[in-house]
């Protein structure tokens, strides 16, 4: 029997890699440049307020939210990923949109932008409902395989 030949790989180290690392670090100060060229410090206080919120109380909050989830399917811990994953996507999409869903920026939006903000909660509840009802339609068609595939049971 023949083995697979491994695949191959980029040295720890070589010029290609090190070129490409020096090329994320010189585009990553530029945009740091730009990004703090107006308000440094508005922008420093935003960036670790931010990882202190995700940090000290997002991660806890979630990971229990995902202990109590694990505790409660009990022998069905394969069916958790058809609920993490839409629920994942539909968090970040609330904290992305977050302040035209909650309706914060309502006045000033239109005026940026010549749109209109009305709309963004109902449309963020269907694209939730969306990926729990795709993800539950998944899930269906998962089990009626599984059930196809089964031997029938000798009486």
């Amino acid at each position: 029997m023949r083995r697979p030949r491994p695949r191959p790989r980029l040295a720890v180290g070589s010029p290609l890699q090190l070129l490409l690392l020096a090329c994320s670090f010189a585009l990553a100060a530029y945009a740091g440049v730009r990004l703090l060229a107006g308000d440094w410090f508005g922008v420093a206080l935003w960036i670790v307020g931010a990882a202190l919120l995700h940090d000290l109380v997002l991660l806890p909050l979630y990971a229990v939210l995902d202990r109590a989830l694990v505790k409660a399917a009990g022998r069905r811990r394969e069916w958790l990923l058809y609920v993490r994953v839409p629920a994942a996507l539909s968090l970040l999409l609330l904290l992305v949109w977050f302040p035209l869903i909650s309706g914060r920026v309502a006045e000033r939006y239109p005026s940026a932008t010549g749109l209109s903000a009305d709309g963004f909660l109902t449309r963020w509840l269907l694209m939730t409902a969306a990926l729990f009802g795709g993800s539950a339609l998944l899930l269906v068609l998962r089990l009626r395989r599984a059930t196809k595939d089964r031997p029938p049971a000798v009486h």
